[in-house]
């Protein structure tokens, strides 16, 4: 049995249905952000700046990026005889499959990873959440309070108050109700999914429940099922930068942010790196008649032509006479002569032709899915083509190896999409 004070586990088997194109092959975690980084590298980061060096990640939908870009855990100095990091995924137990089916479902099927390491205590994290955070400074507030569990909250404004699960609080933070989603919030502490618990007491009440809910999950049930038991749950105050980039619209603007001159998130401090397996780049090239404002080019990157205020993966190419403003495009992506792209993202390794036109027209709300497009954003989905001399309007989604002859004379218009394959977003 190899003792560990703290073990991390990591919840990265997410869908992301909301990024709509942008996870149709891979888990959210995966996605990439800031140019050379995926959503993962955050908070696997944070965890070795925290001096938690045993890490579990559970992983399920579409695993496979994933998987290769965590690989042994190198690059965030997790490659580990004893502890590390370790890739989690459903198996197959008692002859039948044993699909992760809740949060708090996912860690109990891991009990036995969880008690080689026998640890005192158990944080629990989301994959897909951007922000920097000292989980050793939680765990000492966790001690101090002599707490059963610790959940980190984030103030937010009371009237989006009932779109979070909502700690209700006494005097002294100790955690009283939590009402998921309320309509009426009588608090402004939203949960952050970021856990801590007495591995002990957690174990205990993770094989209580799953006694009635085998979907079992912290939110509905596990938190719940603590405090009506009259555990010592308390919340753990965060004030500093985290954004949940579930949406187009939420990535899209935390993509932004970080052009600012002076942006809320930085990823450049020396005191807290973040780290990412990224394969030896050449340096960015800028060409002689390149015009670059206000963006972030990465590793291997080629501008030949305009870019403002946008963000390259690595490997992009933006050719003579090609304009992106106001963009996301994403590894190994290649945009041609003439081309004008505004407000848009396309995923990794798409070949934009020449004098193609995105992201133009009337705002309309996409007809198929208007809840994940509706903001003016165009998506391209990974691995697509899109011909010479075509034109795509806003709230548009394109995936797959299009033809000048897929579009109607030339043109897709604002809210319409064109997914080849017999695919869906």
């Amino acid at each position: 049995m190899r003792k560990r004070e703290i073990i991390s586990m990591i919840l990265a088997g997410g869908h992301g249905t909301r990024l709509g194109i942008l996870t149709k092959h891979l888990a959210k975690p995966a996605v990439t952000f800031g140019g050379k980084y995926r959503i993962i590298d955050f908070v696997l980061s944070n965890c070795i700046n925290s001096d938690i060096d045993t890490v579990g990640v559970l992983t399920q939908y579409e695993p496979l990026k994933l998987n290769q870009h965590i690989g042994i855990g190198i690059p965030w100095d997790l490659d580990r005889k004893t502890g590390g990091v370790t890739i989690l995924p459903p198996y197959i137990k008692e002859g039948q499959g044993a699909w992760y089916s809740g949060t708090a479902n996912a860690i109990y099927q891991n009990i036995k990873f969880i008690e080689e390491y026998n640890p005192e205590y158990v944080l629990i994290l989301s994959g897909d959440h951007i922000y920097k955070m000292d989980y050793s400074k939680m765990l000492e507030y966790h001690k101090q309070k002599e707490a059963d569990a610790t959940i980190a909250v984030l103030e937010v404004p009371i009237e989006e108050a009932h779109h979070f699960g909502i700690m209700n609080t006494n005097e002294e933070d100790r955690i009283v109700e939590f009402e998921e989603k309320p309509r009426e919030p009588r608090s402004n502490l939203a949960s952050m999914g970021i856990y801590i618990f007495n591995w002990n007491k957690l174990k205990q009440v993770l094989i209580e429940d799953n006694e009635y809910h085998p979907d079992s999950d912290f939110g509905k049930h596990i938190i719940p099922r603590m405090i009506h038991n009259e555990d010592r749950l308390f919340a753990y105050r965060f004030n500093s930068y985290w954004k949940d980039v579930g949406t187009i619209e939420s990535y899209w603007q935390a993509n932004m942010e970080l052009i600012e001159t002076l942006p809320s998130f930085n990823l450049y401090e020396e005191f807290w790196k973040f780290y990412t397996n990224l394969d030896h780049q050449p340096p960015q090239y800028v060409g002689e008649v390149a015009d670059v404002k206000r963006s972030i080019l990465s590793e291997g990157s080629e501008v030949y032509g305009n870019v403002y205020s946008s963000v390259l993966g690595s490997g992009v190419i933006i050719e003579e006479g090609a304009t992106v403003r106001d963009s996301i495009i994403m590894a190994g992506t290649i945009v041609q002569s003439g081309s004008v792209l505004n407000r848009c993202i396309v995923s990794e390794n798409c070949f934009i032709g020449k004098n193609v036109i995105i992201g133009e027209g009337e705002n309309i709300a996409n007809f198929e899915k208007p809840d994940i497009y509706h903001t003016g954003i165009t998506v391209v989905g990974d691995q697509t083509t899109v011909p010479d001399n075509v034109w795509i309007g806003k709230n548009c989604v394109v995936y797959g190896n299009t033809k000048f002859s897929d579009y109607n004379n030339g043109r897709l218009e604002s809210g319409q999409s064109l997914i080849l394959e017999g695919e869906e977003s």
